[in-house]
């Protein structure tokens, strides 16, 4: 049974795990800012899962996988952190100058089984090591398909740098053209996004401007990527902005096993300054 269900983990296409729900909560990680200057500097995150973007009125993002990188490429130390009813909380020390990356990367099984005539879902937290205990005796037409979700976000201290950019090749990667901290109010952006270290076409982009509690409109823009992986955003005015780009999702009844296809998910806060 547990060679047979490996062998089916290695031939069906890779998934992701779609990054906002039914209910439309959204995941978000916020810097204190994406920008500063100085030799000995420091930046605190938020984090959380809400409605209104960037206000904590949820739950909390679990920070066991996240992690930091210098602009040198090197891992830095997650400090101080605290996880709250509705936020988490921690700092990074910004030692070099540059770009840094903080990310978290999430990977798991998505699928299916049968068993007593009924088809069911594998558990959420399956991965590629616990799948064969997570499957039970008996079940049959065991269907897989591995997901990746991707929410991170960049802070340059003092002129940016590309040298964190260099593609995984895993899941949906941004690719910057315009670099995401070098983001001004009235000008357009334009960011390559890669599917497998491969530009991905006709993959959907939302952007929403933070704030929207306090306006009667979302706000939201609906763009695509183009055939080399590329869309363009034009910033109406200066403020916190999240983007989320996915691989469009199969449709299906509600309540019915996963659809085995090719998903993937992306997620980051952006910071647009004024002219």
């Amino acid at each position: 049974m547990k060679k047979q269900i490996l062998g089916l983990v290695a031939t069906v296409a890779i998934a992701a795990m779609a990054a906002v729900p039914a209910s439309a909560h959204r995941q978000w990680m916020m810097p204190s800012s994406t920008v500063l200057s100085g030799d000995d500097v420091w930046v605190a995150v938020d984090a959380a899962v809400s409605n209104d973007l960037f206000y904590f009125e949820h739950q909390p993002l679990r920070l066991d996988a996240v992690k930091a990188w210098a602009p040198d490429g090197t891992e830095v130390t997650i400090e101080n952190k605290a996880t709250g009813r509705y936020r988490s909380t921690f700092d990074v020390h910004l030692t070099q100058k540059g770009t840094y990356r903080i990310a978290s990367v999430a990977d798991m099984l998505m699928g299916s089984y049968d068993l007593n005539g009924k088809t069911e879902r594998l558990p959420r937290g399956t991965t590629t090591a616990n799948l064969a205990e997570r499957v039970p005796a008996g079940a049959t037409n065991v269907k897989t398909a591995e997901a990746n979700n991707r929410n991170e976000i960049f802070v340059t201290v003092g002129e940016p740098t590309t040298t964190l950019f260099k593609p995984t090749g895993k899941g949906i990667e941004l690719v910057p053209v315009t670099h995401p901290n070098d983001l001004i109010a009235g000008e357009a952006a334009t960011f390559q996004f890669l599917l497998d270290g491969k530009p991905a076409a006709d993959l959907p982009v939302t952007v929403i401007p933070g704030g929207i509690r306090y306006r009667d409109q979302l706000g939201e823009m609906h763009l695509k990527t183009g055939a080399d992986g590329k869309v363009e955003i034009s910033w109406a005015e200066p403020g916190m902005y999240w983007l989320n780009v996915t691989t469009p999702q199969a449709g299906g009844e509600e309540g019915a096993p996963p659809p085995i296809a090719r998903r993937a998910s992306y997620v980051t806060t952006l910071e647009v300054l004024a002219p």
